[in-house]
């Protein structure tokens, strides 16, 4: 089991840059949708794998979280560049430095003996979640043809930016409170 878990995480690694070339290089939105899906899944099951059989690693617990910032990254990256978004671009760097910033303070807090002030809290799941779900969207809107979809996408896009964004505040607050 433990050598399944390791795999679904390795999945998602290898699963960005196979989605970005589906989407830039060769336009198959069907297959990227596809492959984000299967990424997106493993995700949540590699988790739910490591708890119910008691598999969680500290490499786990340090690789999970870089392997759904390289499926993000490869997703801003691809559809800020298919969509020539600034917009995306744009709200997309801002979510990525986000990102970095949380796993220094998440590595300063590990090298102080203070892991616990920013261990991965519900909020942070649910922006995961919902960032997963908007780019899911704008895959859906690609592979439809569908411009109302990649509208929509945009507004939830800016909501997954505000949870980011609090969240990174949250984590700022109680590593530098202490």
């Amino acid at each position: 089991m433990f050598y399944l878990i390791q795999f679904l995480t390795y999945f998602r690694i290898l699963s960005a840059p196979i989605i970005f070339l589906l989407i830039v290089l060769l336009n198959f939105y069907g297959w990227a949708i596809i492959f984000f899906f299967l990424a997106s899944f493993s995700d949540y099951l590699d988790g739910y794998l490591a708890r119910k059989y008691n598999h969680s690693s500290k490499f786990g617990a340090i690789l999970d979280p870089i392997a759904d910032k390289i499926l993000i990254t490869f997703l801003i990256i691809s559809l800020t560049l298919e969509l020539s978004s600034v917009f995306i671009g744009l709200i997309g760097g801002i979510i990525l430095v986000r990102e970095f910033w949380v796993s220094a303070l998440r590595d300063f807090n590990s090298r102080e003996g203070q892991s616990n002030l920013t261990e991965v809290t519900f909020l942070s799941k649910l922006k995961t979640t919902l960032q997963l779900l908007v780019f899911g969207g704008f895959l859906l809107g690609l592979y439809l043809n569908n411009q109302f979809i990649l509208f929509l996408c945009n507004f939830f896009l800016f909501l997954a930016l505000i949870i980011t964004i609090k969240t990174g505040v949250s984590y700022t607050i109680a590593t530098f409170k202490r």
